[in-house]
């Protein structure tokens, strides 16, 4: 019985050794798996940044002070990591399941985003049906930091072009405050004009602080507008642009944005736990 004792308490010894030799073997300059995995995870979501957006970082030195902006956050430097990424890269398994998990991670908050973002473009859209015709333009639109939006669409017909739209060119335009410098929204403008024979698009990215307009025209030779339809999008999942404003919103001349507003200023607003059934989180 005695031997066996023995031979157990070396073999417990032998594994607590191990473990010890085995976590004392991580250089003090190479960072713990979690703070690893907390970089990596920006890491990635800055290296999708890039490649999303060859415009605003197609220079080696945009894409360089956008990693080490992700370097001073960890308070880490470049050499840091280079570092605790050969270690752990000289160590396949462990790093396969940091890997993993870090992705994990990233597919979780990804999914969560898309499922806030469906969310409240169906309650924005159950408002705007209930409340306001197709038609309706907002003098002023906000990317919601409290009930994230990602834009607003209209359309009108004949009879309401010819109500709104007295001359034969016009412009749907809007002034836009909040865009940063770094990174860029994703934000777009559609004009789609439906003509008798034919459709016209204007298109435009919204990527700077100032006044956009699209142009239109009422007739063609030998043709007539018919339906014009108008999307504004965003796409932001990561809620980085939610101070973007839209303002002074028309379509026809400049001065009927004014006119607008003065059209829906009777309108109260709707909170969003007035509607019944509509989930306001």
């Amino acid at each position: 019985m005695n031997h066996r004792i023995t031979a157990y308490l070396l073999v417990l010894t032998s594994v607590m050794l191990g473990v010890l030799i085995s976590s004392c073997s991580r250089p003090k300059e190479v960072l713990g798996r979690k703070d690893m995995e907390k970089l990596m995870y920006d890491i990635y979501i800055a290296e999708a940044m890039i490649e999303n957006d060859y415009n605003e970082f197609g220079s080696p030195e945009k894409k360089e002070a956008l990693i080490r902006g992700v370097f001073r956050k960890h308070g880490i430097t470049q050499a840091q990591w280079d570092t605790s990424l050969s270690w752990y890269s000289d160590r396949i398994d462990l790093y396969m399941k940091m890997n993993d998990s870090v992705k994990a991670r990233l597919q979780r908050s990804y999914m969560a985003s898309d499922e806030l973002m469906r969310r409240q473009l169906q309650q924005e859209q159950s408002l705007t049906a209930r409340y306001y015709p197709p038609s309706h333009i907002p003098n002023c639109y906000a990317f919601d930091e409290t009930h994230p939006k990602n834009g607003f669409r209209f359309r009108l017909d004949t009879a309401e072009i010819s109500q709104r739209i007295n001359e034969n060119e016009f412009s749907f335009g809007f002034e836009v405050i909040g865009i940063p410098a770094s990174p860029k929204p994703d934000l777009r403008v559609v004009l789609m004009l439906e003509y008798n024979d034919t459709v016209v698009y204007r298109y435009e990215v919204v990527a700077e602080n100032r006044e956009y307009l699209l142009q239109g025209e009422k007739y063609l030779p030998d043709d007539t507008i018919r339906n014009i339809t108008g999307f504004v999008r965003l796409q932001d999942t990561t809620g980085l642009f939610r101070r973007i404003r839209l303002l002074n919103i028309f379509l026809g001349n400049p001065d009927d944005s004014l006119q607008q507003a003065d059209r829906f200023k009777q309108i109260p607003p709707v909170h969003p736990r007035e509607i019944k059934g509509l989930d306001p989180d």
